[in-house]
């Protein structure tokens, strides 16, 4: 087991007796995975204990939390689908159990007692949730975060005595095990976006302001209807490619992440998309900068068109959606956190300018094809051209 330095403070906390053990950090600091990795440890030491896993939602943790769980599982040997009851989405290990859940599920909030709790980055979960939880939970709540701004926890810290928990605040740089490729990536960031720096960089609490989108909410379900488009863009090895089904409903707009990649091929794309059933009816609106894309996508008899991508389309794109409603299905886990962190950029002095910064936008780029398409574009009227194979 490849264990980093962030993994060697949360075990020094643990076995110190802390009743919380709250974990600050940047981007890809390995505080959840290292929290995971303890809590297999102690399941397997303290035989019979049962820890529990939540964030804002169970999508949210089949993508994130619970899927790295199984992967530390795997790697170690323990891992025994007979044991996986998949249902629950609970691990048996021996006879301690890890059962993952979302904060919106009251039967859990406010049911059994557990033996230790992890909320997963816990900015997103209100401070209701974590009384709930903390206050059945018998020996030690782990708390983990992206620090995108001050919240309850930051209060919390304030009004608790110093030996109540432990503040364990890591970066990229305590990640040993970090490809070289990423922490590039990472570090490219750091002239051209000074407040995403702050945050995923170095670690510190940000203050995010200009937020662009704060007319959407999450919802479960998709309307039916026929005003309906799946939008892409295009993404490969760094930049993922995002695919969503956007539809337009009683005046607001829906969206589901059907697919948020790297890696993906063409031939891919169009075996994801294909899969829909209503996939010959459906017009799928692309990225127009690919249009060898697109082409290939049509040849193996995908209705793709270009986005139509006039002077300030961004901002354009931009406009029309703020002027609706825009309802997230709680599984776009992707989606949910770009809207969460699109935003204006600042001048020097901090002051907004009417530029949105090139970052968080892959889902939304495609959000913004498929409303534009929807709700506005001269495009709308343009019949598909289609290249389809004899």
């Amino acid at each position: 087991m490849k264990l980093t330095s962030v993994f060697k403070k949360n075990v020094v906390a643990f076995n110190e007796g802390k009743r919380f053990i709250i974990n600050q950090g940047g981007t890809s600091s390995s505080k959840t995975f290292s929290i995971l990795q303890l809590l297999l440890l102690v399941a397997i030491k303290r035989d019979g204990i049962v820890i529990s896993v939540c964030s804002e939602s169970l999508p949210h943790l089949k993508r994130g939390a619970m899927r790295d769980f199984k992967k530390i599982l795997e790697a170690e040997g323990y891992y025994n689908k007979d044991t996986h009851n998949k249902s629950n989405s609970q691990f048996n290990i021996g006879n301690s159990i890890v059962e993952f859940f979302s904060a919106d599920d009251s039967s859990k909030m406010r049911g059994a007692r557990r033996d230790i709790l992890f909320i997963n980055e816990c900015n997103n979960v209100d401070k209701h949730s974590f009384d709930e939880l903390s206050v059945r939970t018998k020996v030690t709540t782990f708390l983990d975060f992206n620090p995108v701004g001050e919240f309850w926890v930051h209060e919390f810290m304030s009004q608790r005595s110093a030996n109540d928990f432990e503040f364990i605040k890591s970066t990229y740089k305590n990640n040993e095990y970090l490809d070289s490729e990423i922490v590039r990536e990472i570090e490219a960031r750091k002239q051209n976006d000074p407040t995403w720096w702050r945050v995923f960089g170095e670690g510190e609490v940000g203050y995010f302001e200009g937020v662009i989108f704060t007319r959407w909410k999450q919802t479960d379900e998709m309307p039916e209807t026929p005003k309906r488009v799946i939008a892409v863009d295009f993404g490969f090895t760094n930049d993922p490619t995002a695919i969503l089904d956007v539809r337009y409903s009683d005046g607001a707009v829906y969206v589901d992440e059907l697919v948020y990649q790297t890696k993906l091929t063409n031939a891919d794309i169009a075996r994801i998309i294909k899969a829909d059933p209503d996939t010959s009816k459906v017009v799928v609106i692309c990225d127009s900068a690919e249009p060898k894309s697109i082409n290939e996508l049509q040849l193996m008899g995908v209705r793709a068109l270009p986005a139509d991508k006039g002077v300030d389309s961004i901002r354009s794109g931009i406009d029309l959606l703020q002027q609706y409603q825009i309802n997230v299905t709680v599984r776009s886990t992707n989606l949910i956190k770009e809207l969460r962190n699109y935003r204006w950029k600042t001048d020097k002095n901090g002051k907004a300018l009417n530029v949105p910064i090139d970052h968080w936008n892959h889902g939304i780029d495609a959000l913004r094809y498929g409303a534009t398409y929807l709700l506005g574009s001269a495009t709308k009227h343009i019949k598909p051209r289609l290249h389809l194979p004899k």
